[in-house]
């Protein structure tokens, strides 16, 4: 028998009050309020939920997150400070550190899920530990837990090189075998400072992504016009091997202090490249300039990057929270500017992660969150946390907790 539901007195983002008919798991039918079609009853199986005015949105999207390394629902781990600034090695020893007596993968994995499900967030992008150091345990694990949470929440991995490719002995091999396993991406690090070696790590990221028809996701935290010029060797050779569309950059913490003619120039050059940029607003680095690479053409998209974790102890889960972040770091005040922060974690997200069938449209996967706003301004700016999560159109989440598992 067909499953349907219907959601009565909906608020879109434009202000209009609607009824969705949901069947089989998709939006079918979205009439203006009080004027949903009539049903056989006989030949579905029918619910009426009634939102009462509240607005909907379509589920955030998680772009950026580790799932192998957050030890949240774990022991609190006091932050451990860089000697001398902030260093990615040394963090990284850090991480290394910690792991080693951290609660079972698995479990804390389990437990960051569950905390994005409940924020609203139903698309992830995971990048995972592969290389030298730790083999494909770290995937082996998360593999099985993507598996088990498939229903509630589509999530996409990245092979992340966390201890560098060439550095670190044996990595491109693993890489290689990380795709085969079920990686949708393969993913790089700061390959000049890290690596020191710009050309070479490309050829290894970009000769894997070709040879599996995989994307690529790249961290590049270097600064200035170093990081700026990884980001032109990026962009070149996306556009050179056509992945337009397929590539991103996340951090890309040189884009953010960087003269403002030179920040024009590299927007146009993502833009024509089509590589997207993630960022987190990270609370201590230069970041990307969203509303300038917006303009320019750039999909600009987010992720909570770390959750309690060896980098920082920060981090909720809530998209939401991250796009009233970002438009607080960024200046942004007036309303289309609070809508541009709510784009970034949303269409945004689901544009740079290739999501098919997104948003609150006629075909799309019904994947929505209800919120207790009057618009997405004020969702922005107050982060209301009485929420309902909806996965293709059944309620998963509530108040921030999971009503299935």
């Amino acid at each position: 028998m067909t499953e349907q539901t219907i959601f009565l007195n909906a608020k879109l983002a434009d202000g209009s009050l609607v009824d969705l008919t949901v069947t089989d798991g998709r939006f079918r039918v979205i009439t203006p309020a009080g004027k949903a079609p009539s049903v056989d009853l006989a030949s579905i199986d029918l619910a009426i939920i009634d939102l009462g005015g509240q607005l909907v949105a379509p589920a955030f999207v998680e772009g950026h997150i580790h799932l192998d390394t957050s030890f949240y629902g774990d022991a609190w781990r006091p932050h451990i400070p860089c000697s001398n600034g902030f260093d990615v090695r040394e963090r990284v020893a850090f991480q290394a550190r910690n792991l080693a007596a951290a609660a079972p993968m698995d479990e804390r994995a389990k437990n960051q899920l569950e905390l994005c499900i409940g924020n609203g967030s139903l698309a992830m992008r995971s990048h995972v530990m592969v290389d030298g150091s730790v083999g494909l345990k770290h995937l082996e694990t998360i593999l099985a837990v993507r598996k088990q949470y498939r229903d509630l929440i589509d999530i996409q991995l990245v092979a992340f090189p966390q201890s560098g490719i060439l550095s670190s002995p044996g990595t491109p091999d693993l890489l290689d075998e990380a795709l085969k396993l079920g990686c949708d991406l393969i993913g790089g690090l700061d390959p000049a400072s890290f690596d020191r070696d710009v050309k070479g790590h490309l050829d290894v990221v970009f000769g894997l992504a070709q040879k599996h028809g995989a994307g690529v996701d790249i961290h590049l935290h270097d600064g200035g016009t170093l990081g700026l010029f990884q980001v032109e060797e990026i962009a070149a050779r996306t556009k050179a091997l056509g992945m337009q569309g397929h590539v991103a950059v996340s951090h890309a913490y040189g884009l953010g202090d960087i003269p403002a003619d030179a920040l024009l120039k590299a927007g146009e050059m993502l833009a024509a490249a089509g590589v997207a940029i993630m960022t987190n607003a990270p609370g201590n680095h230069a970041f990307p300039p969203v509303a300038a690479l917006r303009q320019a053409g750039v999909t600009v998209f987010s992720g909570s990057d770390n959750i309690r974790d060896s980098w920082w102890p920060y981090g909720d889960g809530d998209m939401l929270s991250r796009a009233n972040m970002i438009g607080h770091r960024s200046g942004f005040y007036e309303d289309h500017e609070l809508a541009a922060a709510f784009d970034v974690v949303t269409h945004a997200g689901a544009k740079a992660l290739g999501l098919e069938s997104y948003g609150i449209a006629v075909g799309a996967s019904a994947d929505f969150v209800t919120l207790q706003a009057q618009h997405v301004p004020e969702a922005v700016v107050a982060v209301p946390k009485g929420r309902t999560v909806y996965r293709r159109g059944r309620a998963v989440a509530k108040d921030s907790k999971m009503l299935v598992r």
